[in-house]
């Protein structure tokens, strides 16, 4: 049986979508390839940029899909097809808008809550029976702004000091997922950061 682990994040390629809400799942791969030292190299079979981590008899690959959000399954199912990934020991890591900034919720399975990159995923494996790191990004703070310039927008820079944490957390999240497996990974790490030293309406703002 094959040990070779996939984790996708999710987002958007090139400079005009860099830092966005919308690409906190290339914000957290990169944080781990970072973590493990390793490097990136574009991939045209895929579609996406690639790095590969080994770690113990594990072989991690990293990916990010360059063919934009709504056609990342196209890459996924050329990575896991070409690499004899199984489904199971596949983690995407999105962004989403309904929840809160400052928590993270990793399940097996479930619906796309209507974002287009699970859908694509959906679509091109005809299973949403795969684990997913979900990195909440919030709602609009303007009830008049549409949603999609709210995840194609920047980070506030109070924003940005939660957002530093949260990808600490997801970075310890996927390596227990990876050590452990996926139950002990969502009962240690799911839910909200806490900031018990500090003033919460300083940091939001």
């Amino acid at each position: 049986m094959s040990s070779a682990h996939l984790i996708v994040g999710l987002g958007n390629p090139g400079s005009k979508y860099k830092g966005t809400r919308h690409n906190v799942g290339f914000m957290a791969v990169e944080k781990l390839a970072d973590l493990w030292a390793v490097s990136w190299s574009e991939e045209k079979k895929f579609k996406a940029r690639m790095s590969r981590a080994v770690l113990g008899e594990k072989t991690i690959h990293l990916c990010e899909p360059l063919t934009y959000m709504n056609l990342s399954g196209e890459t996924v199912r050329a990575v896991l097809d070409y690499c004899r990934i199984e489904t199971a020991k596949m983690l995407i890591v999105v962004d989403d808008a309904n929840i809160d900034l400052g928590e993270v919720r990793l399940r097996i399975d479930g619906g796309t809550g209507g974002h287009n990159g699970l859908g694509s995923v959906e679509q091109h494996l005809a299973t949403l029976e795969f684990s997913r790191l979900r990195i909440g990004v919030g709602r609009p703070a303007e009830v008049r702004q549409e949603l999609s310039s709210h995840v194609l927008g920047l980070f506030a820079g109070g924003e940005m000091v939660i957002l530093d944490r949260v990808l600490g957390r997801v970075v310890q999240q996927v390596e227990c997922w990876l050590q452990h497996g996926a139950e002990q990974a969502m009962n240690k790490f799911n839910g909200k950061l806490e900031f018990p030293d500090e003033d919460k309406d300083n940091i939001t703002t």
